[in-house]
């Protein structure tokens, strides 16, 4: 209980600005289905057939996976909040749609009939007689929708969204129970109180309930007038991949940034998903710079064969002049560290084996109980090759980084892929097998840009270049080790760094 109330408090800024970003989808999102799911319903109660087939569609939009959801999304709208809202309003439509069609449908004919012989006009006996009988059971099916919006918006982390998903996928990448708490008990008791708020406008008077609903616009209006008014000068927006290494770099760019120019104002957003969902944010200007690795870039991002055993300046070389024809974007010079993959055993599963080499898992073939991360699983750089390379015959669990860990530490899986600084290597005291047909890429870090953007801000290219050829593997894999397990910020850990390796003329922390 202590360790999560000091994790409250030290990341107590974090959390508001998540709670106002999930509230903000959240209500955005209600909103629009409720718009939308209403006159749909009031439409349909005349046309049953049409009812019965909006009600099958919306049934089956329900059932389509939320990532399955906004993967089909990404490629049509981009990341961020404009596709975590549409799967919102597409999941919310069922029970605000069925609730409001049967609360009319379900009238008792003689109450219509009485309305009717009172030669009451379509819109007039809606008004006064339907809606009002129907209402319980529009509200109902509104605040079913509005908890299911509230759970569900915490994927909205994995595109770059934020929200309270950016705590939970934390502390999953992280296996930081306080951070996983936060995000889950924030979320249920946003639910809770948004729930009870809604059933409140039930039974409010009209005026109490219209004041109450123009403060909320006005709050959410306020705040995002004044995000616009935030950005009238020009912003550096910088994002990461999940992770603490991530987090750690772009740090460390904000800071070389502004103290190149005071006059620059950066913006972070860290653990903004995946490589190719960071990739896609920076194509259509949703953020200037990103931290990207030279395998990456010729393993996913780029087309075209390539060859093997490269050293890690040419493989530099080949990502940046793809990058440079394929998609006008520059990667500046690359840092020193090479965090590319590995596979990892235990020291006792070492020691009891004789392992030394990724050749050798070949005489324990039949002992080996691998657990890979789903990515490392199904790339050609990863076990699929891998299999190939080296002629081995395993098939693999397919788990969340973080637990994949943990399922090593407790024996019950012995094998894992890993990358070369990840701090888990010393907190498990894993061993590395030495990758002795030279089958993994060069992954160097380096940041990302457009090309013009680069052209136009000379400045920050010369600042984040002082990073170039800086930070030892074993460097980051302490920095790692500070932020996972001894819990510091990446912030203060990437200044650190920064100022003891003489980088920023700044004092320390």
């Amino acid at each position: 209980m202590q360790t999560l109330l000091q994790t409250l408090a030290d990341r107590r800024g974090d959390l508001l600005t998540a709670l106002w970003q999930h509230l903000g989808i959240s209500l955005t999102a209600l909103v629009l289905a409720m718009v939308i799911a209403i006159p749909l319903a009031i439409w349909a109660v005349r046309r049953p057939k049409w009812a019965e087939g909006l009600l099958q569609l919306t049934s089956v939009l329900q059932t389509i996976p939320s990532l399955a959801l906004l993967g089909l999304l990404i490629p049509l709208v981009g990341i961020g909040t404009v596709p975590a809202v549409i799967a919102l309003v597409i999941y919310a439509l069922l029970p605000i749609f069925q609730n409001t069609y049967l609360g009319i449908a379900e009238i008792d004919p003689s109450i219509e009939e009485a309305a009717d012989a009172f030669a009451m006009s379509r819109m007039r006996k809606l008004f006064k007689v339907e809606l009002p009988i129907a209402l319980p059971q529009i509200i109902a099916g509104i605040r079913t929708a509005l908890v299911l919006i509230i759970g569900t918006a915490t994927l909205a982390a994995l595109i770059g969204a934020g929200g309270l998903g950016t705590f939970i996928m934390l502390g999953i990448d992280r296996n930081d129970t306080p951070l996983l708490l936060i995000g889950a008990i924030s979320s249920a008791l946003l639910a809770i109180l948004l729930s009870a708020l809604v059933r409140w406008f039930q039974t409010a008077k009209p005026r109490q309930a219209l004041v109450m609903f123009g403060v909320i616009v006005a709050l959410l209006g306020g705040g995002g007038a004044y995000s616009v008014y935030a950005n009238r000068v020009e912003t550096v927006t910088i994002a990461g991949k999940l992770g603490s290494e991530p987090d750690i770099l772009i740090n460390m760019y904000k800071e070389l940034i502004e103290a190149q120019d005071k006059h620059v104002k950066v913006t972070l957003k860290p653990n903004f998903g995946k490589t190719t969902f960071l990739y896609s944010a920076l194509k259509n200007d949703q953020i200037d710079i990103y931290p990207e690795f030279t395998g990456s870039v010729l393993e996913t991002l780029v087309k075209g064969q390539n060859p093997k055993r490269m050293t890690a300046k040419q493989t530099y070389q080949l990502a940046q002049k793809r990058l440079r024809q394929q998609a006008d974007m520059r990667l500046l010079k690359p840092m020193r560290y090479n965090n590319t993959y590995a596979l990892a055993v235990t020291a006792q599963f070492q020691r009891e084996h004789h392992l030394k080499t990724i050749s050798d898992l070949n005489r324990v073939e039949g002992l080996l109980k691998p657990g890979m991360t789903l990515e490392f699983i199904d790339r050609n750089d990863g076990l699929k090759g891998l299999k190939k390379a080296y002629g081995l015959d395993v098939t693999a669990k397919s788990m969340e980084p973080a637990l994949r860990y943990e399922a090593i530490s407790k024996g019950r899986i012995n094998l894992v892929d890993a990358y070369a600084t990840d701090s888990e290597l010393r907190q498990y005291n894993l061993k590395l097998l030495k990758d002795d047909q030279h089958f993994f890429p060069t992954y160097q870090g380096a940041p990302l840009m457009k090309a013009s953007f680069a052209g136009q801000h000379p400045q920050i290219v010369r600042a984040l270049n002082k990073l170039a050829g800086q930070i030892s593997e074993t460097d980051m894999q302490e920095m790692n080790y500070e932020v996972n397990v001894q819990k510091r910020s990446a912030a203060k850990v990437a200044r650190a760094y920064l100022v003891k390796h003489h980088l920023l003329t700044t004092g320390a922390e």
